[in-house]
């Protein structure tokens, strides 16, 4: 790690929070099982060891890194704060173990303020570890710098040396509390800061990581899931982990924070496991941070991430939220979350009127004096307003577009996710219809009643007729047709290019033209030819013809490459009739290509058992449905051991699909979440009898 200017004011603070730090750490000791009222449990995923901790105040995520690119992590839901050193590259693979789990350790800074924290012991199968950056920071930065290997200047900090004691520590850039890391080495030596192995070729370290940002507050047992709630430990400890009164995290280690997507969407499919509080708490966060026109905000940047925004804008200093609005989808998905749970949730209908009129903490705008129902109306203004021009005149151009200027604007929000598209077809054939029935079923139960200006009421009243022409009229603008020669030779070619069997997927495609719902449509209205997983939203929050439901469930269930199912579950994109310079954005390498993302899956679980519950099915339209039912539940079930995990990709070998952990590969872009939000809706979505 380079050189950096230390002040004397950093020197003291080191030296006098160093004592603090070392009594917690000299502690260590084993433990059995944990008492009841903490959470601990380990995930290992590819080559990141996951250790989850929370008791009372502390919350945090310990990730060990194996192989030749070593690093440390310790995330906390606390600010989305955390600490991470990244060591240089090494000539062999290095491999961690923890000897003794995290526990909790609340420790003093310099100007005695807590710092809260876990410590624990781990060993590093390693002849050296050679420490290239650490980052103690808000996660954002962490993330940042694990993509492209940059941070901001302004919080780089560097490591103090005493003995074989490795202290990194920094108040954060307001003054207040801040971060620390310390490795006290337990076997092996530090020389010229390289720490060096023992004779048996390890490393011991007796590591405290502690953030001095405002703890959240849990929520967990009782108070969060109720007796419906399927008995998944894995599953139980993710959305515990994640699960604050304040807000849902949206994923751990890289998403420890709000994102209003993910908490719609998991609140929406674990509606029946899930108590009144939580169900409320994560309808709460979603409204405390509109936009003061009613847009549901994507993501919230805090603590220092939001420090260091403003500070590069030249604003006065604070870490108030800093809101971003750029995404779409998640302004049509508040109307189809909330209108189930006041309409139809047993519980939810009783509290309605009470739910309504509760007050709520605004994070954006003037709003001191808001309740539930009067910012529930802004963002459905909002929805009727953006859905009004495709009502009154139904063509392409009139669709709901992804924003001005951006590649990124749904759920797929990599830079390659749409494929190029601007009208995604989940926002515009699923969720926006979803959205203005939501509106009418609120508006004809009178529960808006009390705040809804005068002139709302025209508008409000109009939103059935409107929801009838979007589920009309959006979708057949998405169809893809091909021929079956056509297809056939596609699918041949793209099988040869992956290395994959092409057998089931060529009988698959049969005598008929293969037809599916585009990706979504370019900026002339032409359809991104990508098979998607989207059609779960359909089925979730629409009612589609009969006939269309045997076509595009059909389509999607196909064997990989003609269709998305795999051993190892259903992709959430298949490129195969698309050109070669479309396919090499959706390899399986890719954060949003061919590879499993497991909520995807349960919404199409979900999809498929509402859909079932239909009286106009006919018995063969029934019989292929609970087909595809049931190849869908054993393709989930094949993945269980990383059901909880944000995604996963394959290796294909011997005529089977096998599981790769997604981040694994040094060709993936990214890395996978060990627990994410919606990947615990299993809880509440679940095979059928």
């Amino acid at each position: 790690m380079p050189d950096r200017p230390c002040g004397s004011f950093f020197l003291r603070a080191i030296a006098a929070v160093a004592v603090g730090l070392l009594a917690a750490c000299d502690t260590l000791r084993s433990h059995d099982e944990p008492p009841d009222n903490i959470l601990a449990y380990e995930v290992t995923e590819g080559r990141n060891l996951n250790y989850f901790f929370r008791e009372s105040d502390v919350a945090a995520h310990v990730l060990l890194r194996d192989g030749r690119d070593p690093r440390l992590i310790v995330a906390f839901p606390a600010g989305n704060s955390g600490v991470g050193v990244w060591f240089d590259r090494a000539e062999g693979d290095v491999v961690w173990r923890v000897d003794h789990p995290p526990r909790r350790a609340v420790v003093k800074d310099a100007h005695d303020r807590p710092l809260y924290g876990v410590r624990f012991r781990a060993t590093a199968k390693a002849s050296r570890l050679s420490m290239r950056e650490a980052v103690l920071s808000n996660v954002r930065f962490l993330r940042d710098y694990q993509s492209i290997n940059r941070i901001p200047p302004e919080i780089a900090v560097a490591p103090m040396v005493d003995g074989r004691t490795i202290h990194i520590r920094r108040d954060r850039l307001d003054g207040a509390p801040g971060y620390a890391l310390m490795m006290k080495v337990v076997k092996g030596d530090v020389a010229d800061g390289v720490i060096i192995a023992a004779d048996d070729g390890e490393i011991g370290l007796d590591i405290l990581a502690a953030s001095g940002d405002a703890p959240l507050t849990p929520l967990a047992g009782d108070d969060l899931l109720n007796a419906s709630a399927v008995d998944d430990p894995a599953a139980r400890n993710a959305l515990t982990f994640l699960s604050y009164r304040e807000k849902f995290l949206a994923g751990s280690w890289r998403f420890n924070t709000y994102f209003g997507r993910d908490t719609l969407m998991s609140a929406r499919l674990l509606m029946p496991a899930l108590q009144p509080a939580a169900i409320e708490a994560a309808i709460g966060s979603v409204l405390a941070r509109l936009s003061p026109g009613g847009e549901v905000a994507h993501e919230e940047g805090v603590s220092e991430f939001a420090i260091v925004e403003r500070l590069r804008s030249h604003q006065p200093v604070s870490d108030a939220p800093i809101l971003d609005y750029g995404m779409i989808d998640d302004d049509f998905m508040l109307a189809p979350v909330i209108a189930p749970y006041l309409l139809d949730h047993p519980q939810g209908r009783t509290r309605a009127a009470a739910f309504l009129s509760e007050p709520v903490v605004s994070l954006s705008g003037d709003r001191a004096a808001a309740k539930v129902g009067d910012l529930l109306v802004e963002n459905l203004r909002f929805v009727l307003a953006q859905a009004a021009p495709f009502a009154a005149d139904p063509k392409a151009a009139s669709l709901v577009a992804i924003k001005p200027g951006r590649a990124t604007g749904q759920w797929r929000d990599s830079e390659e996710g749409l494929g190029g598209g601007r009208y995604a077809y989940d926002v515009n054939a699923a969720l926006i219809p979803a959205a203005l029935a939501g509106i009418a079923r609120l508006f004809d139960a009178g529960l808006l009643d009390p705040y809804l200006a005068p002139d709302d009421r025209a508008a409000f009243a109009a939103a059935g007729g409107a929801a009838s022409v979007w589920r009309e009229k959006a979708p057949p603008l998405f169809k893809v047709s091909i021929s079956p020669a056509a297809a056939k030779a596609e699918v041949s070619a793209y099988a040869r290019a992956l290395g994959v069997d092409d057998a089931a997927a060529l009988a698959s495609v049969g005598d008929r033209p293969v037809v599916f719902h585009a990706l979504a449509l370019d900026a002339q209205g032409k359809p991104v030819r990508v098979i998607n997983s989207d059609e779960g939203a359909a089925l979730l929050f629409g009612d589609p013809p009969v006939s269309d439901l045997d076509v595009y469930v059909a389509a999607i269930m196909r064997p990989f490459p003609a269709g998305l199912l795999t051993d190892v579950g259903l992709l959430v994109a298949n490129p195969a009739y698309a050109d070669d310079e479309m396919q090499s954005h959706f390899t399986r390498n890719h954060y949003h290509g061919a590879v499993v993302w497991s909520w995807q899956q349960a919404t199409l679980a979900a999809g498929l058992a509402r859909q079932l519950e239909r009286s106009d099915l006919s018995e063969d339209a029934r019989a292929r449905l609970e087909a595809a039912q049931s190849a869908l539940w054993t393709a989930i079930k094949a993945s269980r051991a990383v059901q909880t995990s944000e995604l996963w990709s394959w290796t294909y070998a011997n005529g089977r699909f096998s599981v790769a952990p997604f981040g694994a590969d040094g060709a993936d872009v990214d890395e996978s979440n060990a627990a994410q939000l919606w990947s615990t809706v299993y809880l509440a979505v679940r095979p059928p009898e």
